[in-house]
């Protein structure tokens, strides 16, 4: 999408999609770049900081050898293959191997538990499993619970000395199946239509489900991510997100994109985010592009001093959750742009983006419409509200970005819409200008005396209190007011949560806020709930709230 002489109203009024009827990710994204160039596609960091680079050739070479090792093992076209890694370069070979032979890739995130593996490999009935030693570990004993699972891939094993054909659950080692199977491989010819990708949603509101998309996903996806990425793609050179790419985010907005467009791709991801180490290595690989989801920015504004990173950052994008004033604030200071927010969810992703080459921020919404996407507040019945009014947040179908349903659940794939509505399960309300302002989760929504109240904003003006460090904010019961304002909040080094510190805080809000706002009660805890994008679980907030109104992690202190 070229921006230069566009305004957002002449490239909404001028977008037509352009879906070709035959399409294959791995084709688009590989292949077609692989013309013996030698163009970089990839580099790769390890824990040690070791970088081996890869080019277009060499992943093309590679996924063809891994998908002719694939259909040796028996699976076959339209089969489910799990993808159990963090970012590396196996976990890129493996996803451009899946769709070029027409199965359907599982990512699924490498710090995930037993009990979450098992529903995800048993509900998608996947036939094979990329890991490592450690995923191996995990699976050893769950394996009789999932018979349609035939073949484990380690990449971490050296050779098969000790595979046996005949063993009825092997684990075979991904480099030498990969090594002994035949080069040159012919991609499927798969429609747009044709399922390529299921991914989890993150279960905030229930049981994951998997949502299935089509190869036409990633046509879908650019529009909104070359809004959101200034410059994307004729100024970069190198994108990096911390994200894991077992998540839509990772994925579908930074690694698939950026090889759509040519664009080079930075995989290190950290056992556990530090603010100092991303500054570091934005700054040793002259990052130009980075997705950094709210939860990153907020520790990397801890850091101290981040001037002495010479960054080449040409954009930040974000998504997840309202950043607010505060935190763009601190962007253009120490990265040295605006941060475009973005918002989208697992099952119709970047409809919704701030584009600070187009448009001022305006804090406190997330954006506008995407051009080519038609997003509406509706009301119980599928209805666009006016201008002002909260309803939810939705998407009308047919959209190229959006999923084909939940895997093997039609219930709940028709209980997602509404009329011609995919609804978000979000509340949000739209103003004059096509801004969208999200007030919360359907459910993160708070009724207090008659108010409703969205977590959001009440989050960052705490946010913007020189002790808190981290907040999340839900609806507490109230006999008088239904729900009351209670906040949770991780303090900076060198403050004690003390009844003064509260006062101050409510104070702060109040005065910035409303009075009706503020949190009437506020709890210090040493860290929050987070899924495994880095999303606050409100939810488990609330259900550890006891009958007496006291939480298990917070610290005592006066109300």
């Amino acid at each position: 999408m070229n921006l230069d002489g566009q305004t957002y109203e002449s490239l909404t009024a001028g977008f037509a999609w352009r879906i070709p009827p035959r399409y294959n990710i791995g084709v688009d994204v590989c292949d077609k770049w692989a013309d013996g160039s030698g163009r970089l596609a990839l580099i790769y960091e390890d824990p040690e900081g070791r970088a081996t680079h890869y080019t277009f050739d060499e992943l093309k070479a590679l996924s063809d050898r891994f998908a002719n090792a694939l259909l040796a093992s028996g699976a076959q076209r339209g089969d489910r293959v799990g993808i159990f890694l963090s970012q590396s370069i196996e976990t890129a070979v493996a996803h451009l191997a899946a769709y070029k032979a027409g199965m359907v890739a599982v990512p699924l995130f490498a710090l995930f538990g037993i009990d979450a593996i098992e529903h995800r490999l048993g509900d998608s009935g996947a036939v094979a499993l990329i890991t490592d030693n450690a995923g191996v570990q995990k699976i050893a004993g769950i394996r009789a619970a999932l018979p349609a699972l035939r073949n484990v891939f380690n990449v971490d094993m050296a050779d098969e000395s000790a595979y046996e054909a005949t063993q009825a659950n092997p684990v075979r080692s991904f480099w030498y199946a990969l090594n002994h199977a035949p080069a040159g491989f012919t991609p499927a010819d798969t429609r747009a239509d044709d399922p390529a990708v299921i991914i989890y949603t993150s279960g905030t509101t229930g049981k994951p489900k998997g949502a299935l998309h089509g190869h036409r996903v990633l046509l879908g996806h650019l529009p909104g991510v070359e809004l959101s990425q200034q410059g994307f793609p004729a100024q970069a050179t190198l994108m990096w997100t911390p994200a894991d790419w077992a998540w839509i985010g990772g994925l579908f907005d930074v690694l698939l994109p950026s090889w759509h467009h040519g664009v080079a791709v930075l995989a290190r991801r950290f056992a556990k985010f530090d603010g100092q180490a991303a500054f570091d290595l934005m700054a040793r690989h002259a990052v130009s592009h980075t997705f950094l989801p709210p939860t990153a920015l907020k520790m990397m504004r801890g850091v101290e001093h981040p001037e002495r990173w010479p960054l080449a950052l040409r954009s930040v994008a974000s998504g997840g959750e309202s950043l607010g004033e505060e935190l763009i604030g601190w962007g253009r200071k120490a990265l040295g742009v605006t941060i475009n927010e973005f918002y989208g969810q697992t099952e119709c992703n970047v409809v919704v983006s701030s584009c600070a080459a187009l448009f001022e921020p305006c804090f406190g919404a997330i954006g506008r419409a995407v051009p080519g996407h038609h997003v509406a507040i509706v009301d119980a019945d599928g209805n666009e509200l006016p201008q002002g009014a909260i309803g939810d947040i939705a998407v009308a179908a047919p959209d190229p970005v959006m999923f084909l349903g939940y895997w093997g659940n039609e219930a709940a794939t028709r209980e997602k819409y509404r009329g011609k509505f995919l609804v978000t399960g979000d509340l949000g309300t739209r103003d004059a200008d096509g801004f969208i302002r999200f007030v919360g989760r359907g459910d993160d929504v708070i009724t207090s005396a008659g108010y409703r109240i969205g977590p959001a904003s009440i989050e960052d003006s705490l946010l913007r209190h020189p002790a808190v460090s981290m907040a999340a904010v839900i609806g507490a019961p109230d006999r008088e007011r239904t729900e009351i304002v209670m906040a949770f909040v991780v303090l900076k080094a060198g403050f004690i949560g003390d009844d003064a510190l509260v006062r101050d805080i409510q104070q702060h809000v109040k005065t910035r806020l409303a009075a009706h706002e503020y949190p009437r009660e506020i709890r210090f805890v040493d860290s929050l709930p987070l899924t495994a994008t880095g999303k606050v679980i409100r939810r488990a907030l609330r259900d550890g709230l006891g009958q007496d109104g006291e939480h298990p992690a917070a610290k005592p202190q006066s109300r």
